[in-house]
């Protein structure tokens, strides 16, 4: 199952896929515990996970500074809809998914218009997560899987 996860702060550069193999209870180390960002549509780094059997098998962070594109102003022409840029914004956001092959998203909060976006793409939505990332990715793919 493929969870995208709204991330607080920007990738390590240094971490690999090989390090995040593992599942959150046979963590050791907590060196790479990425924390939940709160709203999808100003995130700047989402993180793209592979869950399967309860095991995260790969875990890669993109920066996609949403949070820059989401309130940026436009040129509205005459005739244009007034939230024109919204629309723009989300479509990046949909973009993101479709080419990452997301199946859940994970987050604090999405907005309405997004939900139903994201909705329709038949990617189911978690939002209210908070803490550990990577444990939010793990307890969806659960979510999701006892729910279908």
């Amino acid at each position: 199952m493929i969870i995208a996860v709204n991330v607080v702060g920007e990738p390590d550069p240094n971490q690999t896929n090989a390090e995040f193999t593992h599942t959150h209870e046979d963590r050791s180390d907590h060196h790479d515990v990425r924390l939940m960002g709160t709203g999808l549509g100003r995130a700047s780094t989402i993180a793209v996970a592979d869950v399967e059997d309860s095991q995260i098998r790969s875990w890669e962070e993109y920066e996609v500074r949403w949070d820059l594109s989401h309130d940026q102003p436009v040129q509205i022409s005459e005739g244009a809809r007034p939230d024109a840029s919204h629309g723009s914004h989300h479509a990046r956001i949909v973009s993101f998914m479709k080419e990452h092959g997301a199946q859940v998203v994970v987050t604090g909060h999405v907005g309405p218009p997004m939900a139903h976006t994201l909705d329709l793409m038949g990617i189911t939505v978690v939002t209210g997560a908070i803490g550990d990332a990577k444990q939010a990715a793990l307890d969806a793919a659960q979510l999701v899987s006892r729910s279908s």
